[in-house]
């Protein structure tokens, strides 16, 4: 990395650009990290070795830029241009890889000291920072420049004040933090940054709110496609609009991708057909407390909907199922609340705990490991919860001892005693019987059988029934280990293609 530096330094000193070049190699822990979290080999890590390149200027990022080509062979598909196209949390860079004289790859990134102390620091920190700056909302264009790198944490309040389903907020603030982006170009060639899979609905309201509720149709290069489609990064995408009051859809919140779009849309419903919303909650909530618990809304206890509205600092029971009706809450949220509430209905489901319960279970871990041969001393007889030892015995592998057993402290060759411990990662599981209704098709049952797996549940049994109609009927008993897994899966398992219904088996 320093060669590089020395050389990098000596080039630009020749065009008599004035920058400060710094590298590392990137630590051990943070390749590792790399490495699960995007699911990658080592050997395709690029930024083992890193430069930073800070400059004075815009121009004279691009001018480094132009060096570093010059000198090293570019990797294709490895440079990024965050200074033309920023991410959405206002962060401002230039990333390249390229193959160094060595035949190392190696990441280069070039910003300038204001870009930097916004990377490093925040945009708290960037706000005391410059003396004299424009206060937001003013005229010119740093107050313009201000305000936009606010806009995203005034949204961020204003989805903290009105979301008050906790899981719901994060999901939504996770999707405009965490995802990957795709840059797209409106017809005046603007460049507008969206989360990945974004749709042409969530680039409308990107635009302006109206443009997205008057939405009625999308071009992308000047071809029409559906409101559901996936946008790619170099796409030019037209939004269709009408002139009379249209309103947005409530399938929109189906498949928008982006936490201002699902926000917006979300608002229109609360303010506009009170009726209709209060209508969709209540059938929406009927349906998932049939799914989950067998009994419909009317069938709660008297009273039982006014304390659920109670509990979500809602004034009446109407005002709570509008809530539910546009979007602010999840009916799965407020079933799993309802779960936690002792009931005279006797469903099975009231004896499942919301969350995992992790116990102690029979199974000994040997030094940390599964799998080692263990008998149960028949001296002290230890149960799980007792704190416990290990003493290796020939033909027995090792014999479980209370660590109090007077057996295990006296015993004679003290190397033969080895650390055990109850297997705490193990939890309950509770058999529960699921009907799939479905069109038949080929492959529909490897497509049910692969979300089971792919959510670590274990499908204990399985019956298929195909009638005249093409119609099917999967009948499985699955182990879940929690509530709130149990919801999971069934949702995931709505979203199989020609899947239609996913309910509990009655009887």
């Amino acid at each position: 990395v320093s060669d590089l530096r020395e050389i990098l330094a000596a080039e630009l000193e020749k065009i008599e650009i004035d920058a400060d070049i710094s590298g590392r190699p990137k630590h051990a822990y943070s390749i590792w990290q790399k490495m699960n979290r995007d699911e990658k080999d080592f050997a395709e890590i690029y930024d083992l070795n890193a430069i930073r390149v800070l400059v004075n200027s815009v121009k004279d990022c691009y001018g480094v830029l132009g060096v570093v080509h010059s000198l090293w062979k570019p990797m294709p598909g490895r440079f990024k241009d965050y200074i033309a196209m920023p991410k959405s949390n206002g962060y401002q860079s230039l990333h390249t890889t390229v193959i160094s004289h060595s035949g190392d790859p190696i990441e280069i990134q070039i910003r300038t000291h204001e870009m930097h102390r916004f990377a490093e620091y925040g945009i708290a920190a960037h706000w005391t920072y410059k003396e004299g700056a424009a206060l937001p909302g003013g005229s010119n264009a740093r107050g313009t420049k201000f305000d936009e790198r606010f806009s995203w944490l005034r949204l961020l309040m204003e989805w903290q004040k009105e979301v008050l389903d906790a899981e719901q907020f994060v999901d939504a603030v996770k999707v405009d933090i965490f995802e990957d982006e795709v840059f797209v170009f409106t017809p005046k060639g603007d460049v507008l940054n969206l989360p990945a899979g974004s749709t042409p609905v969530d680039f409308a309201y990107r635009i302006h709110t109206e443009v997205g509720h008057r939405c009625i149709g999308a071009k992308v290069n000047g071809r029409m496609v559906p409101l559901d489609y996936a946008l790619n990064n170099g796409e030019i995408v037209e939004v269709l609009t009408t002139r009379s009051p249209h309103g947005p859809s409530r399938d929109w919140l189906n498949f928008v991708k982006s936490a201002s779009a699902r926000d917006r849309i979300r608002k229109w419903f609360k303010a506009q057909r009170r009726d209709e919303n209060v209508a969709k909650g209540r059938d929406m909530l009927d349906k998932e407390l049939r799914r989950m618990h067998r009994l419909g809304l009317t069938q709660l206890p008297e009273g039982r909907l006014e304390e659920l509205a109670h509990q979500y600092k809602y004034g009446t029971a109407d005002d709570f199922l509008a809530a539910v009706g546009y979007g602010e809450l999840s009916p799965h949220a407020v079933i799993m609340k309802l779960a936690l509430v002792p009931g005279d209905d006797g469903d099975e489901l009231k004896s499942i705990p919301l969350i995992p319960q992790v116990e102690p279970t029979a199974r000994v871990l040997v030094r940390g490991e599964r799998g080692v041969f263990t008998t149960i001393a028949s001296c002290c007889q230890p149960v799980p919860g007792d704190a416990i030892i290990g003493y290796t015995t020939r033909g027995k592998g090792v014999t479980v001892h209370r660590s109090d057993c007077v057996n295990a402290v006296n015993a004679v060759e003290k190397h033969r005693i080895v650390p055990v411990d109850w297997d705490g990662q193990a939890t309950h599981l509770y058999p529960v019987a699921i009907k799939i209704e479905a069109w038949d098709r080929t492959g529909l049952l490897r497509d049910i059988a692969t979300v089971v797996a792919e959510s670590k549940v274990n499908m204990s049994a399985v019956k298929v029934d195909v009638y005249d109609d093409k119609s099917a009927v999967v009948s499985t008993t699955v182990d879940i280990d929690s509530l709130s897994q149990l919801s999971r899966l069934m949702e995931k398992l709505e979203q199989v293609r020609d899947v239609h219904t996913v309910a509990r088996e009655v009887g």
